[in-house]
């Protein structure tokens, strides 16, 4: 584009993860294109990460009804037309709302990553890319409107409540490690017992001050108390007892995070804590913590060989390997050697 459009709608409705890599890009938006109007179709749930942020108008989407999610966007956007419509997620929820906004530039993915009728909804594709990192690839719907900066910033929003739940649990003076030991897919889940051994590994070898952390679902419960329980050690257990403001607080103020794919590792990036990724049924190049990829232990392409009989690369970009056990394959000397490594603060 020659000019700065005027107004920009967004659809990325979900994951927490993919939520996070596209706060880079409105804030990009907002410091190059500052008089562009910014809308943002997204999640009921992930607008609890984001819906502070200003100056930019969340049209929230209840994924838990999705018809009235989608009359609901109809009759909030109607007799709108948005000059540019980023169509950046594939999913035939995204886009049907894709094709219940009027926009004049809907502009979606390639034919490679288009799927579930993502072609008909759009008149525009951003360039094909082999082998993009989903933070890359949402830049390069910026890169397709002519703007090529980025502003790599996050800046959540966070409050004196926040903070000081934070302060209360971070221990200045020791390591703070944290371990998030869920993903919302549970194939892509280490085992207990292994968060549990290395949990006492950072507490004897490194005076570790660990914090469980997670959400209130019965099994992320369940999980943290059989950690507990399997410790030699104390952890602080404070799963389900935290809201997603309080946990990046918690992750400002920590040394390294342990987490498998999942929303945790990717919001750490957003505060600059390194993260210690457990990647096996996905691929760390495309969907691990951005600045944290050479932290990660990475069994994708061992899994690949395994479950696939053919190597990583061999495989269609963005595959998961989300077999029972795979996870096994990462060992806990792998994640022990990844905390020695780190750099002690």
């Amino acid at each position: 584009m020659s000019s700065a459009p005027n107004s920009i709608c967004i659809i990325r409705l979900s994951a927490i993860g993919d939520v996070t890599h596209m706060i880079p890009v409105v804030r990009t938006i907002q410091k190059y294109w500052p008089d562009t109007q910014v809308s943002w179709v997204i999640g009921k749930n992930e607008a609890n990460l984001v819906h502070d942020f200003e100056n930019i108008e969340f049209i929230t989407f209840d994924k838990s009804n999705t018809f009235q999610g989608y009359k609901g966007i109809r009759k909030k956007l109607k007799n709108r037309n948005f000059d540019v419509l980023l169509c950046a997620q594939v999913s035939m929820r995204a886009n049907l709302i894709s094709a219940i906004i009027s926009a004049k530039m809907k502009l979606g993915y390639d034919t490679v990553r288009s799927k579930d009728f993502h072609s008909l909804v759009i008149n525009r594709r951003i360039e094909k890319s082999n082998k993009q990192h989903v933070l890359d690839s949402f830049f390069s719907f910026l890169e397709y409107l002519g703007l090529n900066d980025r502003e790599m910033k996050w800046n959540y929003a966070l409050t004196d409540e926040h903070l000081q739940f934070a302060n209360e649990h971070i221990q200045a003076e020791r390591f703070n490690l944290i371990i998030s030991p869920c993903s919302s897919h549970p194939l892509r889940n280490w085992s207990a017992q292994n968060y549990a051994a290395v949990a006492d590994y950072a507490i004897e070898t490194m005076n570790a001050n660990v914090i469980l952390c997670g959400g209130p679902s019965e099994l992320e419960k369940q999980i943290g108390a059989d950690i507990e329980q399997l410790m030699q050690y104390t952890a602080v257990n404070l799963i389900g007892k935290d809201t997603l403001k309080k946990f990046i607080a918690l992750l400002q103020g920590a040394d390294a995070i342990i987490s498998p794919d999942s929303g945790p590792a990717h919001i750490a990036t957003g505060v600059n804590t390194p993260v210690i990724g457990l990647y096996a049924a996905s691929n760390p190049e495309r969907s691990g913590p951005y600045y944290s990829r050479k932290w990660c232990v990475d069994k994708y392409d061992m899994a690949a060989r395994k479950y696939k009989n053919k190597p990583a690369n061999a495989l269609k970009w963005g595959t998961k390997l989300e077999y029972k056990d795979v996870m096994s394959l990462i060992e806990i000397e792998d994640v022990t050697t990844k905390l020695r490594e780190l750099p002690q603060q």
